[in-house]
């Protein structure tokens, strides 16, 4: 059973010595778990990797990344879980946990200065504008029609 502990009316120091005593989780409303699904999202298609190579890579189960990646269940998660997940999507440990709490997160630096991963996420951000543009046309299409 996972007690969770959220500040009500007292201070953060006391809510951190109950959760201490009780061994419980303390609610950490700075955490943007929605970040780290749109970063799992994001690297998954970019690898074009399935979700059972990554969390067979990261030795998590199939069930926690999928809640991860669409953030399903936002918990405290182990921060070797997501140390795990992003070694396995080819990131440095520490990524996913810099994304969880709002920094931002550095690629590998030999991803940070390759020429074809530069072009190539270019390519895809004006393939992204271009289905946005190509989708708005055919809804106005398909109003005109109607």
């Amino acid at each position: 059973m996972q007690v969770m502990l959220a500040p009500i009316g007292t201070s953060p120091a006391l809510t951190l010595v109950a959760a201490d005593i009780l061994g419980a989780e303390v609610a950490d409303d700075a955490e943007d778990w929605a970040a780290v699904a749109d970063a799992i999202t994001g690297r998954l298609a970019q690898l074009r990797a399935t979700q059972m190579d990554i969390a067979a890579r990261a030795h998590i189960s199939l069930t926690t990344l999928r809640e991860l990646q669409h953030n399903t269940r936002p918990r405290h998660r182990r921060p070797q879980t997501l140390t795990a997940l992003s070694e396995a999507l080819g990131w440095p440990g520490d990524y996913l946990a810099a994304v969880l709490h709002g920094g931002t997160p550095k690629p590998h630096p030999d991803e940070e200065h390759d020429p074809v991963l530069t072009a190539l996420t270019a390519i895809e951000r004006e393939l992204g504008l271009l289905r946005d543009r190509v989708g708005r046309i055919e809804q106005r299409l398909a109003r005109e029609d109607a």
